[in-house]
């Protein structure tokens, strides 16, 4: 089903209600959609992206319920496949159109799509493209998320077509926000999921995007926004230098020990009035966490020792959380062991994108003991001085 979104300006994109894991890696607990955008100008007509190819049925049956009889152009603002995937199909139903798009995305479309040169119209940054009484703009905003991607301003109506750049992984029947604390929580999970590693490049790209003063933001995923400042003032958020007066504490714990030490560490931070959210990893999802390390300033590993190194849940938290670059100021390894090893050494190797102080670690020799409770609130009194030092409340 189409939905109208300014006169001749039409979502033609596809539903994904059921699908629950992104990437095979990426929880997926309220769906997603693969949003494609149709503009009818009194000249020519552009297919703003295409779905991915499990919907590429739904985006064709949208198109012929519009009677679409010629696309002349299929701007394609991303190489990933759940954007680009159906360029194929749709090319095989108006062998005429144009791909429009960057030479980098070109590039990478010819090597995942097996496209010709023959069918690219390539334009570069600012430029425009006229479609009789409508003009499409092209902005390009490389590292989000990939060195390739764009966005689309279409000038007349103010609509930015953003492709995953303020998109979120959320199904809903309503073209627009509905709920907007449900989106706000799902944005801020694609974000962390899929953005935060970008931070820096990010910062940039929003000035660059925020300068068209963009009266409506339409992602390649989620709602569409017809109040951007909601989304724009929600990345401004995410990725500026400030941190808050929170403790992340990724931990697994095989007999009890590391347990015991988690939980006393997050009862003594609390004392101090610092916000803690534990995440057990062996039942955590991978979102959850992702979206707490947007603004905790503080990341404590715990680990038992298996062999000589640290769990295998703990160094997958470990690398995701190097992975996705966080703001995080200051970061640190508590945990057991039952003779020895390098647990700690393995951690710290595995944190080297974080631009994090590393705090002294607390490891025991099997249960905790007094002394060691005491280096537990020693550690937490130094968090407190280290939030402090940060002016966070």
């Amino acid at each position: 089903m189409h939905q109208v979104l300014k006169p001749d300006v039409f979502a033609v994109g596809a539903r994904d209600w059921d699908r629950r894991l992104f990437d095979e890696l990426i929880p997926l607990p309220d769906g997603t959609s693969y949003n494609a955008y149709l503009i009818r100008g009194t000249e020519k007509t552009a297919l703003i992206d295409t779905v991915d190819p499990t919907k590429s049925a739904q985006l064709i049956a949208n198109l012929q319920a519009l009677g679409v009889e010629t696309i002349d152009y299929i701007v394609t603002q991303h190489a990933e496949q759940d954007h680009s995937g159906s360029v194929g199909e749709i090319l095989r139903l108006y062998p005429n159109a144009k791909i429009v798009t960057n030479q980098k995305c070109k590039n990478l479309l010819c090597d995942h799509l097996l496209l010709r040169d023959d069918q690219f119209l390539t334009i570069v940054d600012g430029e425009t493209l006229a479609l009789g009484n409508k003009t499409l703009q092209f902005i390009f905003t490389p590292w989000v998320h990939w060195p390739e991607t764009m966005c689309t301003y279409l000038q007349e109506e103010g609509i930015l077509f953003s492709c995953d750049f303020f998109g979120s992984h959320l199904a809903q029947s309503e073209l627009y926000v509905a709920d907007q604390a449900k989106v706000y929580e799902s944005a801020k999970r694609y974000y962390a999921e899929i953005m935060m590693p970008f931070r820096t490049n990010i910062q940039t790209n929003l000035a660059k995007v925020q300068a068209v003063h963009p009266a409506i933001i339409a992602p390649s995923h989620g709602p569409v926004y017809p109040e951007p400042q909601f989304i724009l003032e929600a990345y401004a958020e995410w990725t500026a230098d400030k941190v808050k007066n929170e403790v992340l504490i990724p931990y697994v714990s095989m007999h009890g020990s590391t347990e015991l030490m988690v939980n006393y560490l997050v009862d003594a931070l609390v004392r101090l009035g610092i916000t803690v959210k534990p995440f057990n990893l062996p039942r955590t999802d991978i979102g959850e966490l992702a979206m707490a390390l947007v603004d905790a300033a503080t990341v404590v590993i715990g680990t038992p020792t298996v062999i000589l190194g640290p769990h295998p849940y703990a160094v997958y938290g470990t690398y995701l959380t190097n992975l996705l670059r966080p703001k995080t100021r200051f970061a640190t390894v508590i945990g057991s062991y039952g003779w020895g090893g390098k647990t700690i050494e393995s951690i710290q190797n595995l944190l080297t994108n974080l631009k994090a102080e590393i705090l002294p670690p607390v490891m025991v020799k099997g249960q905790p003991r007094p002394a060691d409770y005491r280096a537990l609130d020693e550690l937490a009194a130094l968090i407190q001085s280290k939030h402090q030092s940060l002016n966070l409340k």
